[in-house]
């Protein structure tokens, strides 16, 4: 049985793996290499055993000594960094968080990625009793300009690759209230750039608005959108800091370290601003 996080003691009740644990710390905080002097008087450890500890993890290349008395970092621990980074996946880092924020709003939320000139939907958490029509289903696309997740790649692209994207596209219209015009989709994209989130008033699909904020990886890509959709009616304000959060969370998973969109939007009047599922 897997065993919950909860049950994990808080610190190694092994004390050789615990003063391990501290000599990897300790090298971990300078980029060159350090003495052993050094190293001991940082942990609190006699000498001897920070040489005996240290000799064993250069023995499964955890730590290198690239001089006599001097250690640092290991390759190994690349290796097994790039392993971990490269099983971390978004969809599965998501799926608990999702399921919160649809216990909180009860309106459907979306994971979707960028596709090329599209979003993809990867993943969704609803429920029939939300009352409003899914229409795009797991697997769906939808141009970039006319959804919430789609501007906050559209965003993270430089204005030249953006001019690109509309002369591509054409920033063909879906209903009424899309955004059609460069100078307009310009402006959605800065009020996204200024506050990390985007939104979007029923321009993918009338009666639906959403709002996104964006899931980062641990080189501060924008890997993922997170958005929430509601009939027009009843997309709530009040669930912005909560779907920032929970977006921050998948984005801890990944290896993000910096928080995203500390700057609060001001709360849309009249005709929205922009931002689809």
């Amino acid at each position: 049985m897997r065993k919950n996080q909860s049950d994990v003691p808080a610190v190694p009740v092994i004390q050789v793996i615990e003063r391990m644990f501290s000599l990897i710390d300790v090298l971990a905080s300078r980029e060159e290499a350090i003495s052993l002097k050094e190293i001991s008087e940082k942990t609190g450890l006699h000498p001897s055993t920070t040489h005996r500890i240290l000799n064993d993890l250069a023995v499964g290349r955890f730590v290198d000594r690239p001089e006599a008395g001097s250690y640092r970092l290991g390759m190994r621990l690349l290796e097994l960094g790039n392993l971990v980074k490269g099983r971390l996946n978004v969809r599965d880092a998501a799926l608990g968080p999702m399921r919160e924020l649809h216990k909180l709003t009860q309106q459907p939320v979306n994971l979707s990625m960028r596709q090329g000139d599209e979003i993809v939907y990867i993943e969704r958490s609803y429920s029939e009793r939300s009352g409003m029509q899914v229409v795009r289903a797991i697997g769906g696309r939808a141009a970039l300009h006319l959804t919430s997740t789609g501007k906050l790649f559209l965003a993270a692209d430089d204005p030249a690759r953006v001019r690109s994207y509309a002369t591509r596209t054409g920033l063909a219209g879906h209903t009424r209230n899309s955004i059609t015009q460069l100078p307009a989709l310009e402006r959605e994209l800065s009020k996204a750039r200024q506050y990390g989130i985007a939104r979007d008033n029923e321009e993918l699909e009338l009666g639906v608005r959403c709002m996104a904020a964006g899931i980062y990886d641990d080189q501060g890509k924008l890997v993922a959108g997170l958005s929430i959709s509601a009939p027009a009616d009843r997309l709530d304000e009040g669930w912005l800091p909560k779907l920032q959060a929970t977006a921050n969370e998948i984005s801890g998973a990944l290896g993000f370290k910096d928080g995203v969109a500390a700057t609060p939007p001001p709360s849309p009047a009249g005709n929205a601003p922009s931002a689809s599922a």
